[in-house]
């Protein structure tokens, strides 16, 4: 039962937010009937909404529980005031991410107003080999992930990278404690190339709790203070998170 819930629930998404329950048990690919019986029983507990048309939309209690994750809100908590920091001075936008698996899950993202169009969104998965702070976060990964996005099948994120190049770019995060990827991204709605520059945030055990970056316009690897200013950001974000966990 509660995998087919979840099912249900994971046939939202960011381009699919309104469902009709012909839609939803097509995509959940569960029968119609059992769609319905799930989808009204998520209604009951506010997991799911829904309208006056019938269609069904993702319900806040979903929200409510979701900002209680630590690994997303607790390490949101911290980044915050530094993000805002970023944002002011940069007028880009800065984002904060972790590691899910094979990809990584968008926590909070500050954006100015003439901040280059992009489609990054909360909650959004992006690709570990091929986004910044992906890759800050691969650096830190376990060596099956690692294995996984640099051995790959041909589908995926060595489409917009090379084996060679997310070598190079994982032993800089790693290395220097912050990265530069620049050309097209797979995941921005806006014309023209983009540059990313990422770190990740260290959780004092090997590992990296989160990575945080500037997504800025243009192909500019010259933007030595920008690289500064997000390499000490993650080191004060790693500090206050780890004070938080009561960690020293």
């Amino acid at each position: 039962m509660i995998g087919r819930a979840f099912r249900v629930l994971g046939a939202f998404s960011h381009a699919n937010d309104r469902l009709s329950l012909a839609t939803l048990s097509v995509r959940a690919n569960l029968p119609k009937s059992t769609a319905l019986r799930i989808a009204a029983q998520l209604v009951e507990v506010g997991a799911l909404e829904r309208g006056d048309d019938g269609k069904f939309v993702v319900g806040l209690r979903l929200l409510e529980i979701a900002a209680l994750a630590p690994r997303g809100h607790g390490l949101r908590a911290a980044a915050l005031p530094y993000m805002q920091d970023l944002e002011h001075v940069t007028r880009q936008h800065v984002l904060l991410a972790v590691r899910d698996h094979d990809e990584a899950v968008l926590v909070e993202r500050l954006s100015s107003r003439d901040a280059t169009p992009v489609k990054y969104r909360i909650g959004g998965r992006l690709p570990l080999g091929a986004t910044g702070v992906g890759l800050a976060l691969l650096a830190y990964a376990p060596d099956d992930v690692r294995a996984s996005v640099l051995g790959g099948d041909g589908s995926g994120e060595r489409d917009s990278l090379s084996r060679r190049r997310i070598r190079q770019l994982l032993a800089s995060a790693r290395g220097e404690g912050v990265l530069t990827l620049t050309g097209p991204n797979p995941v921005s709605g806006g014309p023209g190339d983009i540059t990313t520059i990422a770190a990740p945030i260290l959780d004092g055990r090997g590992g990296a709790m989160g990575a945080i970056s500037l997504v800025s316009p243009g192909r500019n690897t010259g933007l030595i203070g920008h690289r500064l200013a997000l390499r000490t950001a993650s080191l004060a974000i790693a500090r206050a998170a780890g004070r938080a966990r009561g960690v020293t």
